[in-house]
């Protein structure tokens, strides 16, 4: 009698202890397995992952172990960052390139002291939920963010306070755009998504170059920098005007964050004056977490741009684009007429 052999080939066996590694061999072997989060920081400042579906915390470890850690895992989907300005920076450089090598998400937690150092060590191409002194509702929303779009799923946790956010920044979202395209007078506005792919009057990858900041002698301002600190003088005449509201009315009243942004940016530009992503969140006029998730937006919108300091590398700054300034120009000429 012959006798039956299985040829399939047997999962590893993992050595005792290892429970983070046959944790990790179970979740990638199943499909639709939840998100793997690995947190760097205290335990006391882990999120509550339980009440976000598709998320599951594989460990909590200090800073610096944390590169080692990530690049020994065999999968991992989110890291998250408590307290980023604490750490050193070649040990965030290390944990930035982990995380870049293995292509996962990012939350990075910070202040706003420290945002501009912290950002400017982060690359635009790593997917980046950032936040700033957050509430638990603002920490969900980055949690739920930061999962592989590929096992994003919607569920319904009681419409809470976190899913009524990300509504309103998504009717925000569309608003500010049809706004832009209004402005700009025609179909597709120069730095705006093209709808079958690719940016409106830019090749791949152009950035602005960057600008001279210098202030020439007043005495020796042609014609064109004298109208251009008139108008600058009326956008900023207009921000201000704007958070005169919050002392008789409640400052989420009228919250307006992007077009507080573009304000003060045609403003900054008239003025030859650079932009710090800090400055940028306090021009917002709203939490700076959402301050930040605005920025992302317009900036893969190609209305913003990321430019780096000059004199400093470990700070960049955030610019109009070419396309969003010409229209906030014809916006302004309109006024005047």
């Amino acid at each position: 009698m012959e006798q039956m052999i299985d040829m399939r080939p047997a999962k590893p066996v993992f050595p005792l202890g290892l429970n983070e590694t046959r944790a990790a061999w179970s979740a990638s072997d199943d499909e639709g397995a939840p998100a793997r989060l690995l947190f760097v920081g205290c335990d006391a400042a882990c999120p509550d992952v339980d009440r976000v579906a598709g998320v599951r915390l594989v460990a909590a470890v200090p800073s610096m172990r944390a590169a080692g850690h990530l690049r020994a895992m065999i999968a991992a989907d989110i890291l998250w960052i408590a307290g980023a300005e604490a750490i050193e920076s070649e040990t965030f450089a290390d944990l930035i390139a982990a995380a870049a090598e293995r292509q996962c998400g990012l939350v990075c937690e910070t202040t706003l002291a420290a945002l501009d150092r912290v950002a400017a060590a982060v690359p635009d191409s790593l997917r980046t939920q950032w936040l700033v002194d957050a509430d638990p509702a603002e920490r969900l929303v980055a949690l739920a963010a930061a999962r592989p779009s590929a096992r994003l799923a919607v569920h319904d946790i009681s419409r809470d306070e976190a899913m009524e956010r990300i509504d309103r920044l998504q009717d925000e979202v569309a608003r500010i755009s049809r706004l832009l395209g209004e402005l700009a007078g025609q179909p597709g506005l120069a730095g705006t998504p093209r709808p079958g792919g690719g940016i409106v009057g830019y090749d791949a990858g152009v950035r602005a170059p960057t600008r001279d900041f210098s202030v020439m002698p007043r005495s020796f301002e042609p014609e064109e920098r004298t109208r251009d600190r008139q108008r600058a003088k009326a956008v900023r005449h207009m921000l201000r005007q704007r958070r005169m509201r919050e002392q008789y009315f409640a400052a989420d009243l009228f919250a307006d964050p992007a077009w507080d942004m573009l304000l003060d940016l045609y403003a900054a530009r008239l003025e030859r004056q650079p932009v710090s992503v800090s400055s940028l969140c306090i021009a917002a006029a709203v939490p700076a977490t959402t301050a930040l998730r605005w920025i992302k937006t317009m900036t893969d919108a190609g209305i913003f741009l990321r430019e780096a300091d000059p004199q400093d590398g470990r700070r960049i700054f955030i610019a109009l684009s070419d396309g969003a300034n010409e229209a906030m120009a014809r916006y302004f000429e309109a006024l005047d007429e």
